[in-house]
């Protein structure tokens, strides 16, 4: 375990204690891990909407994206790194399955989560005429129960494993 997983850790079970007997750390964790990682995908749409891309279509020869659309295309790459990084490392740290097979299934959840993040969005915006960043915070409450039943029991499971999946030398 490096320095900041150490400290990420850290800092995530001095808040725990009062929830002991909820929750556990597991879970915790995840919704700690979670939780820090939506509101810097929020903050980040935010910018890039308001700042970066200031309310305009995004024209990129081939298609034309609408400003909400655009700000989720560019935001979502980065928050789908952090929060990666932050379920292997962090939040379930018991799976045996190998790097690469967790991060090909939590790709996979991740395209569900982007289809059901581009409809919702379609919906609450386009149809509904919801201002952007709400229909954001919204869809992500959506995405995040989705989320966590998928990445606990498909993409990090921690019971048995077939031989394919299980680690060979556990890799950094």
């Amino acid at each position: 375990m490096n320095a900041l997983d150490r400290l990420i850790i850290t800092v995530i079970d001095f808040f725990y204690p009062p929830f002991k007997r909820l929750i556990n750390i597991e879970i915790f964790r995840y919704g700690a891990c979670g939780g820090a990682n939506v509101v810097f995908d929020w903050v980040l749409y935010f910018v890039l909407y308001n700042f970066v891309i200031r309310h305009q279509n995004v024209d990129l020869g081939i298609v034309t994206l609408s400003p909400h659309i655009a700000a989720l295309a560019f935001s979502f790459p980065v928050s789908l790194m952090t929060g990666f990084y932050l379920a292997r490392h962090i939040s379930f740290r018991s799976s045996k399955l190998r790097k690469r097979t967790q991060l090909w299934r939590y790709l996979s959840v991740v395209g569900l989560n982007i289809l059901i993040n581009y409809l919702c969005l379609k919906l609450f915006v386009d149809v509904m005429g919801i201002y952007p960043t709400p229909s954001k915070m919204i869809t992500t409450v959506i995405t995040t129960v989705f989320s966590f039943l998928a990445q606990k029991n498909f993409s990090f499971k921690t019971g048995k494993v077939s031989h394919e999946e299980q680690s060979q030398p556990q890799e950094p």
